[in-house]
């Protein structure tokens, strides 16, 4: 099923998100080698980024079907369809790298998901992660399960892996007047929910009209203001240490060697 939760890179109007996520891809390429498991492949184009000549064997990891780039080395790729957060039938101690983006806020037994991944790890293996800042959240999202602040990130992490570093995504000026626009747009919309019906209802009542409201104030933001949505790019974004107004948490998470 597609949902405002799973990025395109082909729509103008889910630039600001895919570049966001973007930037975690390249960063992570950049630390990346060996073997290398995926939580969350999503619409595939990650892997994309992720697989370069280091990479001897990518293992990639979804509840749907992903759809790889043409032209990605097969060879090296493995694709299987799961169900998170236990890794079934995955053995101990395999992977030199774990990603997951945008992942862990769709899990229910969130420890539980971590502690998969620390167990096909190979000692010193290393997981790179990344999930929403709740401070920056412009409204509840009935997708995800929860969203975590700042201390809470780092208490859950802390609780699973030996070493831990907490770092944040943060836009320039040009992402953050995108996401201005949108905290406006956002509010214009809210001002209807007089019953805060947004918190008061099951997630699963709300799921379709957020996503239904969220493609149609995409598109509105993208049409009023198409400049601005179409020319963000990844480089508007940068990883730094973690702060309250970061977008997005960038966490790199290791297993004792």
């Amino acid at each position: 099923m597609e949902t405002a939760e799973r990025v395109s890179m082909n729509e103008v109007a889910d630039n600001y998100v895919f570049q966001r996520h973007l930037i975690a891809y390249q960063e992570a390429a950049k630390i990346i080698s060996g073997m290398v498991i995926e939580l969350g492949s999503g619409s595939g184009y990650g892997a994309g980024v992720l697989m370069h000549g280091g990479i001897t064997r990518y293992l990639a990891i979804d509840k749907f079907t992903t759809s790889f780039p043409e032209g990605i080395d097969t060879n090296r790729l493995t694709f299987q369809q799961m169900n998170l957060p236990f890794l079934k039938g995955i053995e101990d101690n395999q992977f030199d790298y774990a990603v997951s983006f945008q992942v862990i806020e769709h899990i229910e037994e969130d420890e539980t998901f971590l502690r998969e991944i620390y167990r096909v790890l190979k000692p010193g293996g290393t997981l790179i992660l990344t999930t929403p800042n709740k401070r920056m959240s412009l409204t509840r999202n009935p997708w995800h399960v929860r969203e975590y602040l700042p201390n809470e990130m780092d208490t859950l992490l802390q609780k699973v892996f030996d070493t831990t570093i907490l770092n944040g995504v943060y836009g320039n000026e040009i992402v953050m007047k995108y996401y201005e626009q949108n905290k406006q747009a956002v509010q214009r919309i809210l001002k209807w929910d007089i019953f805060n019906l947004q918190y008061r209802l099951p997630r699963s009542l709300l799921q379709i009209p957020y996503d239904i409201l969220n493609r149609l104030n995409r598109n509105r933001i993208s049409n009023a203001h198409n400049d601005l949505t179409a020319n963000i790019k990844s480089t508007d974004f940068l990883i730094a240490p973690v702060k309250d107004n970061c977008l997005d948490y960038f966490a790199l998470c290791k297993k004792k060697g």
